[in-house]
């Protein structure tokens, strides 16, 4: 089976998997997060070189302020505790996303996460954090604008946040919605999109496998004669 060389993922569906329980929504987010350690060690076993997770998008918040500040400290945490394993599993961290809105603490954790992990080349994880497509295309333009370069295909490209990655083949949004939601939208022009029903926490590893083997059978043709 060939594998993808990027597969981006839409987490959706841990506030009400938490629900679900009868617990809270924070629950359901801390569930999520192990599930992501799942999934990264499956991508790894099928040789897939980028994971591209939607953590935390510029319209996240909206939601209540409790909400949020788990969030914030939920992934603080998690750095804090599973750094030095990251690095040992030599997986790469990449943070996309405009992230100044976040504290202090977590940006320089996020800024350290990257630097150490930066020679890894087991499996780059693009860690998506305030980020929103159009927030990331206008930028782009703006940035091209100041600097009196050419607004172009290429150039347009190179100034986004995943400049040096490739776009996804692969995009899996978990949660049973049918939407971007404002994801790669750019990047994702000829990505297979998967729309998953299954909430985030009960997305498994065997769903992962089912859908880069749904993948492998996939005729690309990218415009072209079918």
């Amino acid at each position: 089976m060939i594998s993808p060389k990027h597969v981006a993922i839409i987490m959706d569906g841990n506030g009400r998997w938490g629900l679900k329980k009868k617990k809270s929504r924070n629950y359901g987010h801390s569930v999520g997060v192990k599930n992501v350690e799942k999934i990264i060690s499956e991508a790894i076993s099928n040789n897939i070189k980028y994971l591209t997770l939607y953590t935390f998008s510029t319209e996240n918040w909206k939601r209540p302020k409790n909400e949020i500040n788990f969030l914030i400290n939920l992934l603080e945490n998690y750095i804090n505790k599973e750094i030095k394993n990251i690095k040992k599993k030599k997986i790469k961290l990449k943070i996309i996303g405009n992230v100044k809105k976040f504290p202090k603490s977590l940006r320089i954790k996020l800024k350290e996460a990257e630097k150490m992990t930066k020679l890894n080349n087991k499996i780059q994880i693009n860690v998506a954090l305030n980020y929103g497509s159009k927030e990331e295309i206008l930028r782009s333009v703006k940035k091209l604008i100041k600097l009196s370069i050419p607004i172009n295909e290429k150039n347009l490209t190179d100034n986004l946040y995943t400049v040096n990655i490739p776009d996804p083949e692969i995009l899996i949004r978990t949660g049973n919605r049918n939407r971007l939601s404002n994801f790669l939208l750019w990047q994702s022009s000829y990505t297979e999109i998967y729309f998953e029903k299954k909430l985030w926490p009960d997305f498994s590893k065997k769903d992962f496998r089912k859908i880069l083997f749904n993948f492998s059978k996939t005729r690309r043709n990218f415009g072209g004669i079918k």
